[in-house]
């Protein structure tokens, strides 16, 4: 995939004279999922907003679909779809229905789905008729993914998507990005949910004090893949541990000496959590 839906080179942006992003390079393949981790105050929100073209950069060069969104025209922003962090709070206190309020959005882009299919595609077919201020905080959640996706954007920003969301709820959502990626829909999702990153994304960012720590798959990130693994088991005097490069080695060999299954095993590898923690300074 050698076609970016986003490149950004050199990004900085400023405030009050000291940088939120300092030299930000990024490059999101078209069709993939794509997520931004990073902690409060990092400069992942910052970054999001210019590429959104919400907010005004202090350096660099952005490509959005081709386009500089600073300078961005109605036709462009057709082409994009975003749900923001926060609940819109006209959806709060509205007396639209969820199909109203759907059906509205639908109507500022050339080619919408169907307001029916986009509400049945983030599970609020049974509140369609209900007014939007009745919604649950997880329901007006929903709303807003579909306000999100009606337009068949090739691209979409998604901003902590499953916040309020029940497990169930996060599951069924997954299963919703999946079909969009599949469908081709390029999608940015920044997540405090480390595990929700490593389901759905093809490749994460991490992003510390406004620089980009490292990008790649969640699988490998952080040397994930080739990081000694440890070993765990109940022996007669109590709970005993290895770290070790050749894990398969230590189970045959415990294998062995209990001649059979070795109790409570458990063979780990650093999570995603743990190299997150390591790449932002924080301690595990």
């Amino acid at each position: 995939m050698t076609d970016a839906a986003i490149r950004v080179t050199g990004l900085r942006k400023l405030y009050q004279g000291r940088p939120a992003v300092d030299g930000v390079d990024l490059e999101v393949h078209r069709g993939e999922v794509f997520s931004l981790l990073g902690p409060n105050g990092a400069g992942k929100s910052t970054t999001v907003e210019i590429l959104e073209g919400f907010r005004r950069r202090d350096g660099g060069d952005v490509r959005v679909l081709g386009t500089d969104p600073a300078h961005a025209d109605a036709a462009w922003k057709a082409r994009i779809g975003i749900v923001l962090q926060r609940v819109d709070d006209l959806a709060q206190s509205s007396e639209l229905t969820v199909r109203e309020w759907v059906g509205s959005m639908a109507a500022y882009f050339p080619d919408p789905r169907p307001p029916d299919e986009a509400i049945e595609m983030v599970g609020l077919t049974g509140k369609r008729d209900a007014r939007a201020s009745s919604l649950s905080g997880g329901q007006r959640r929903r709303l807003d993914v579909a306000l999100g996706i009606v337009g068949r954007p090739e691209l979409l920003f998604l901003d902590e998507p499953t916040t309020g969301f029940d497990p169930e709820a996060r599951r069924q959502f997954w299963g919703l990005i999946q079909g969009l990626a599949e469908a081709g829909t390029t999608i940015l999702l920044t997540t405090h949910y480390l595990d929700e990153a490593e389901h759905l994304a093809d490749r994460v960012a991490v992003i510390s004090a406004g620089r980009i720590v490292e990008v790649g798959p969640p699988a490998t990130l952080g040397g994930r893949a080739h990081a000694a693994a440890t070993v765990r088991w109940l022996d007669r005097d109590g709970p005993r541990a290895v770290t070790t490069d050749v894990p398969t080695q230590v189970v045959r060999e415990l294998a062995a000496r209990f001649d059979g299954e070795v109790p409570e095993l458990v063979v780990e590898r650093p999570s995603l959590e743990d190299v997150y923690l390591r790449m932002i300074g924080s301690p595990a």
